[in-house]
């Protein structure tokens, strides 16, 4: 249907529209005509995002691992390729990206009333950077571009934040800073090793090459010892990103004080590089060090959980309150990605995408009352689902997708990460079972204190429900958590290869397993 996409770069055509659009933005329009960069910026995201589609129509989960593969000599004298590829993994957040985009875009429309022009730009600017980390199969151009989007999003919170913006986008930007330096490290550590050789360590010898895939090849080759050192460098740089515990203390300032599309793109896609990183580079490139610091990712992430859940049942705002439940559900997306099985990598990878719908969503709804209101405070509201039907019955849809409901995304995500946390040891499964009856709790409470109740609040008397606009931009939210919680097959599917190829990466048991199933096969075939 979609052959075109295979005769063009399609992948640099997708991370550069955005970039294109910005500079269209900053050299070919008036700061004045705010509706007209409004509307231009807004429709570059929705064509980004109609170009992006095909990719899910073409990808063939039965194919290469890595598709759509573009490749070209970049910096040849230290072996950095332009290297492009996805697999199945990389497509989910690639198409997450782009839907995001255009409805955070379309959210700013009412919230951003100042500097619209600078704004526009780097928002586009921030989707060209995370498109870039997704799509990146050379770990140089990956860096790039992990810095790149730190830049637009200091701003984005920094200058149309709330009232403690500048501290919040400083803590932001140290925190990434800090964690990105070490990756870079340990970029360098696999880089000089694979190329001859590091601090003692007897290198490979091979061509120097920053290639991802290359790193993959030789990571069981690399000394336990300086695996472990490696692994900690990146743990750093990605569970700042994810947050982990105790990590994630930018995360509740950045999200309460960024406006609500920044909040959006944080927990819907930035938050979801950290999770990627692990899954990408230190499970398949750093077996050894996963399992000597299995014990402490696993403590980590449920204590991410409970405490997550924890504080925010304590939290009387409530934005503050969705961005604390973003460090329970991401406690819970590590879990299932350190249970090392089929079972917990698929539900992690797909709880990713779940928790990227339904906080974003939450994180729309929450800017929908507070540019009616300007406050988000639970006490002052109460009994609103009189005046606003409709917005309380999307809230009420997507927090129960937050909660995990049967029919809705979040069940399956939750479920499928029990079962493999679970199938590796029975208590980590029972903790985070503890996770999700908290985050019903808070979830639960907060539905009822502001929509339930008399209308007490003679400000609340006037609101208006949701407009066709708020309605566009969160509809697609919607689809999407019922279509998933109901047929996640497709999402499954996709998943299933590069899922398998970690697996194997990093448990050498289950690779030699999975080996003698066509041999015993054969044997069954014979008998016959």
């Amino acid at each position: 249907m979609f052959e075109w996409i295979h005769q063009v770069p399609i992948l640099s055509v997708i991370t550069y529209v955005p970039l294109a659009g910005a500079l269209v933005v900053i050299f070919g329009m008036k700061s004045e005509n705010s509706g007209g960069i409004r509307r231009f910026a807004t429709g570059v995201a929705l064509l980004d995002f109609l170009i992006s589609v095909p990719l899910w129509f073409e990808f063939e989960p039965a194919g290469e691992l890595f598709q759509f593969r573009e490749s070209a000599s970049w910096i040849p004298s230290i072996g950095v390729r332009y290297e492009f590829g996805i697999d199945g993994i990389a497509l989910l957040l690639v198409l997450l990206t782009t839907l995001l985009g255009v409805i955070s875009f379309l959210s700013s429309w009412s919230a951003i009333k100042e500097r619209e022009k600078e704004y526009y730009v780097f928002m586009l600017l921030l989707q060209t950077g995370m498109l870039g980390v997704f799509m990146a199969l050379d770990f140089f151009l990956f860096y790039v571009f992990w810095e790149v989007m730190l830049v637009p999003m200091y701003f984005l919170i920094g200058i149309w934040g709330g009232s403690r913006k500048l501290y919040a986008a400083i803590k932001f930007f140290l925190y990434t800073l800090v964690g990105s330096v070490l990756m870079l490290l340990g970029i360098l550590a696999l880089y000089f090793y694979n190329a001859g050789g590091l601090l003692g360590y007897e290198g490979l010898g091979n061509p120097r090459t920053f290639s991802i895939l290359q790193f993959h090849e030789i990571g069981s080759q690399i000394p336990g010892e300086l695996q472990w050192w490696i692994f900690l460098a990146f743990f750093v740089g990605f569970a700042i990103k994810v947050p982990m515990f105790p990590f994630h203390t930018w995360l509740p300032d950045a999200h309460v004080e960024a406006p609500t599309a920044g909040s959006v793109i944080l927990a819907g896609v930035l938050l979801k590089m950290g999770t990627y990183g692990f899954v990408r580079f230190s499970l398949p490139i750093l077996p050894q060090g996963t399992w000597e610091l299995l014990p402490w990712m696993v403590a980590l992430s449920l204590i991410g959980i409970i405490y997550g859940a924890l504080v925010a049942m304590a939290q009387k705002d409530m934005k503050k309150l969705v961005a604390y439940s973003s460090v329970s559900h991401l406690g819970f997306v590590m879990l299932g990605i350190f249970a090392l099985n089929t079972a917990g990598l698929n539900g992690g990878i797909l709880q990713m995408i779940n928790h990227g719908l339904s906080t974003g969503a939450l994180f729309l709804l929450v800017g929908v009352i507070y540019e009616r209101r300007h406050t988000r405070m639970i006490s002052e509201y109460g009994g609103i689902s009189s005046k606003m039907p409709l917005y309380a019955t999307v809230f009420l849809v997507i927090t129960m997708a937050s909660i995990g409901l049967p029919t809705l995304n979040g069940f399956v995500g939750e479920f499928t990460i029990l079962v493999g946390a679970f199938n590796r040891t029975w208590w980590w499964a029972l903790v985070g079972a503890v996770g999700i009856v908290l985050g019903a709790a808070y979830m639960l409470w907060m539905f009822q204190r502001v929509f339930f109740g008399p209308l007490t609040n003679p400000e609340n008397e006037n609101l208006e429900d949701l407009d066709r606009r708020e309605l566009l931009y969160l509809m697609p939210l919607v689809i999407l958590c019922f279509w998933i919680g109901l047929y996640p097959k497709p999402f499954f599917a996709v998943l299933e290869k590069p899922v398998d190829y970690i697996v194997r990466k990093v448990d050498a048991d289950y690779a030699a397993a999975v080996a003698t199933l066509p041999a015993a096969g054969a044997e069954t075939e014979e008998a016959r």
